[in-house]
């Protein structure tokens, strides 16, 4: 190392007890030991974060040292005996255990059947003799010693054999013993054969067979099925499941529907124009009685080829073809209807030369024959107009029932009008088969323009039916069958028709303000708009916490409730219908309306007679003096007492002027017991909400302390003790919330405070416990402080090391597509060159 790019920590001072860290070293030394360390222990981790190729010995009992060997086989023994027999052997019913031995089964062992090899070498495998061992692998040396001692022992005067004497010796004794065990063997199949044919002689000789007779008496009777193998045989038989058929796609049924209404417009112009079916159909040709029906002969070959231009199937080609088939079969039916009338003729001629020649009439005139040649040809155009007459009379019925269905086909309208025109005058089920058809017939799947279309249709339909809402008597039974329709279409297309009713809202509440700034006060609005209202909650969801359609009418009724003043009993029908909107709105989310039950109070308050004192207050548009307070308060008791609960239309505001006065004040009760409704619905609906009981409070006083019950009708009491049920059953959930109590702040003081000053760096000394405490809270943060700034670096040096494999994953990537745009480039080379050649060639 360069003595000159050491770094050295010099002190001032040296303390004793203190301990210094690196006070010499090399710069970039500790970082390097730091990046080793984590290459060998975190970087091996994040390579190895998804392999599982480390061995477990899970053996039972292997490191127990407390266990013996012979319990920890019979423990093994015991849980490969569990696995089996939770797994394998589950369904072995009534079966012996298998026994084994060194992975041999007892069984197998005892039944000693020893393998006898085919093979013409009759040695036996596996043993070699010493002999041979010591000759072969031994070098000789120790048969020779052995040898030698042997005869040494017995005749010490021989000289001892060589090696190459003991081989041969050897080799002769092994083909002497293989050539016993051979002669051995034969005779044994010698033998077997003998005995075969021996047994085969005595064999016909025991062998007896039993009459049929003794057979049917020594047969043992079958048992008869249980029912569990009579349901088990039942199931074998059953039919299999089936595939189903694939469903249709929305466009094929589409087409298929479309297929089907133009089939069924074709019929019904071919019925309204009167041609007849079968008179189209193509009849026979005229055959004599000698034609054997054997001169059949193709005119042309009706193959057609298959021929492509522009990269798409030539469909031209066909049509012609088919145009052209068409002509030939009517010229065809011509020359067949001409071939007829010949064929008339010659049977009528032939017809008249035998009556002639039974008449024996061959001396007549030429003239004769002639004038009644004439005669049969005036009666033949005779009974042909009778025919045609005849068919005219039958097809007129079906031509006007033709004229009179509805086509099966139409086109979307451009304007207003002609849709209009379409719907007028017919019947509301004639209506909606229309504007079914209409959309089946343009379908958006079937062609390109359909889609705006359709989303202009849906405009059609609104306006339309806020056209039936303005008549005189508006038709509310048609708009209610219309919604059916114009739900479809919305489902269809939800931002067309959120748009249109956006653009019918907008418009709605712009006049609404511009009348306010105008006037100061607003008037409800008419029919229409109402029922645009109604519809909204159908075609959109009301549940949400915002919609672009359902929140603009929310706003839109609140304005109503708030800003439209109440000088009419139809002002109060509107109201309440928009009331009965507003708790359908907010069923399902149920959101508070303080406008709501501003409104219901209002309402009761319009009930009460005006001297009536007041314990609650009457907030806009109802006011608590004025000219309209007696709106719904009926004093006839004749009316009261004819008054029957009935349910008030819709088209009642239409007409209210035109009733009587005691239908009048019958109506006026029905808007205050709706009201009485709607008050025990909104209790129902807002029970839950913490300050129910102060929101339903003046609706509480009012119907206990002013409304005068015992005037009304036995029906409205009950609507009105069920009401008043309603709102005083309810417990509180929810305690109020209250302000939290504050200590109160003390007066200001001027006695000094004292303040303990302690040396700037001096440890404050304490007892022994409290040192230790303070000593290991420092040491607790050292740590921590380190471990956070390792984990830091840890997680810096991970983010490196996935840096630089996503770059070398881009790279690889990179240099896969250069190789293959060069590939192509390449091949679109040689592509070019070929075909220039094709093409000087």
């Amino acid at each position: 190392s360069n003595p000159f790019e050491v770094k050295v920590n010099r002190q001032k001072f040296d303390i004793l007890g203190r301990k210094t860290k690196n006070d010499v070293g090399l710069p970039g030394v500790s970082r390097s030991k730091a990046i080793k360390k984590r290459n060998q222990t975190l970087l091996k981790e994040y390579k190895e974060r998804e392999k599982t190729n480390v061995f477990k010995d899970k053996r039972f009992g292997e490191y127990n040292a407390k266990i013996t060997p012979e319990e920890k086989m019979i423990r093994r023994f015991a849980l490969e005996r569990q696995q089996s027999y939770g797994k394998k052997n589950i369904y072995n019913l009534n079966e012996d255990e298998e026994l084994t031995h060194y992975g041999q089964s007892l069984a197998e062992i005892e039944k000693l059947n020893d393998i006898v090899d085919s093979d013409s070498d009759t040695e036996e495998r596996g043993t070699l003799s010493a002999e041979l061992t010591a000759a072969h692998f031994g070098g000789g040396g120790g048969l020779l010693r052995k040898k030698v001692s042997s005869e040494q022992q017995d005749e010490e005067e021989e000289k001892p054999k060589s090696r190459k004497e003991l081989i041969e010796e050897m080799i002769a004794k092994s083909k002497q013993e293989k050539q016993e065990r051979q002669t051995r063997r034969e005779s044994a199949l010698e033998l077997t054969e003998k005995l075969d044919k021996d047994w085969k002689e005595i064999q016909t000789l025991i062998a007896r067979k039993t009459p049929k007779s003794e057979r049917k008496d020594k047969e043992v009777e079958k048992p008869k099925p249980d029912e569990y193998d009579m349901i088990v045989r039942e199931l074998g038989f059953e039919m299999k499941a089936k595939p189903s058929e694939r469903l249709k796609t929305e466009e094929e049924l589409a087409k298929e529907e479309q297929a089907r209404l133009q089939k069924l417009e074709a019929d019904r112009l071919r019925r309204m124009r009167g041609i007849d079916e079968e008179a189209n159909k193509k009849r026979p040709s005229h055959m004599s009685a000698d034609d054997l029906a054997d001169g059949f002969i193709l005119d042309k070959d009706d193959r057609r080829l298959l021929s492509y231009k522009d990269g798409k199937i030539n469909i031209e080609n066909e049509e012609e073809e088919g145009e052209e088939e068409k002509e030939e079969e009517e010229e065809g039916e011509e020359e067949d209807n001409e071939n007829e009338e010949e064929s008339q003729e010659e049977s009528a001629s032939e017809d008249e030369e035998g009556d002639a020649a039974d008449s024996h009439s061959d001396l007549e005139s030429d003239l004769e024959s002639e004038e009644e040649a004439a005669g049969n040809k005036e009666e033949k155009e005779h009974k042909a107009d009778e025919n045609e007459s005849q068919n005219v009379e039958k097809l007129d019925p079906e031509r006007e029932a033709a004229k009179s269905e509805l086509p099966y086909t139409f086109t979307v309208p451009e304007s207003y009008e002609a849709f209009k025109s379409l719907l007028v005058g017919r019947t509301i089920e004639q209506q909606l088969i229309i504007l079914e058809r209409i959309q089946k017939c343009n379908h958006p799947s079937l062609a390109v323009g359909n889609k705006a279309k359709l989303e202009k249709l849906f405009g059609f339909l609104l306006e339309y039916i806020g056209e039936l809402a303005t008549l005189d008597l508006p038709e509310l039974r048609t708009i209610d069958r219309l919604v059916l329709p114009l739900y479809n279409l919305c489902q269809m297309f939800p931002e067309a028709a959120s748009d249109s009713i956006k653009f019918i809202l907008r418009d709605a509440a712009h006049d609404l303000e511009g009348v306010i700034e105008v006037k100061g006060r607003a008037t409800f609005p008419d029919l229409d708009t109402l029922i645009y209202l109604k519809i909204v909650s159908l075609l959109f969801p009301t549940c949400d916490f915002w919609h672009p359609v359902v929140t603009p009418a929310f706003m839109y009724m609140s304005q109503l409730l708030t800003k439209c003043r109440i000088t009419t009993l139809q002002d109060v029908i509107k109201g309440l219908f928009i009331c009965c909107l507003f708790l359908e709105y907010v069923s399902l989310s149920r959101r508070f309306v303080p406008e709501l039950i501003n409104f219901l109070l209002g309402v009761l308050h319009i009930s009460l007679p005006k001297n009536q004192a007041q314990g609650y207050t009457v907030v806009h548009p109802f006011t608590p003096v004025g000219k309209n307070l007696e709106l719904l308060l009926v004093c006839d008791k004749e009316d009261l007492k004819s008054w029957e609960k009935q349910n008030v239309p819709l088209s009642i505001v239409t007409r209210l002027k035109e009733t009587s006065r005691t239908e009048i004040n019958h109506t006026r009760l029905s808007c205050l017991a709706l009201c009485l409704d709607l008050i025990k619905k909104c209790a129902v609906l807002y029970e839950s909400l913490p300050s129910f009981h102060e929101i339903m409070h003046p609706v509480r006083i009012l119907l206990t302390q002013h409304v005068p019950v015992n005037d009304y009708p036995e029906k409205m009491q009950e609507w009105y003790h069920s009401a008043l049920k309603e709102l005083e059953n309810k417990v509180k959930h929810y305690t109020p919330l209250i302000c939290e109590k504050k200590k109160p702040v003390p007066l200001k003081q001027y006695t000094p405070k004292i303040v303990k000053v302690l040396e700037f760096g001096r440890k404050q000394a304490g007892s022994k416990k409290e040192q230790e405490r303070k000593q290991l809270i420092q040491r607790h943060k050292r740590e921590l402080k380190g471990a956070i700034r390792e984990i830091r670096k840890d997680n810096q040096y991970l983010a490196r090391m996935q840096l630089s494999e996503i770059m070398e994953r881009d790279s690889a990537r990179k240099r896969k597509v250069k190789e293959l745009l060069g590939s192509l480039a390449t091949q679109e080379g040689e592509w070019k060159a070929m075909k220039r050649k094709k093409w000087k060639n």
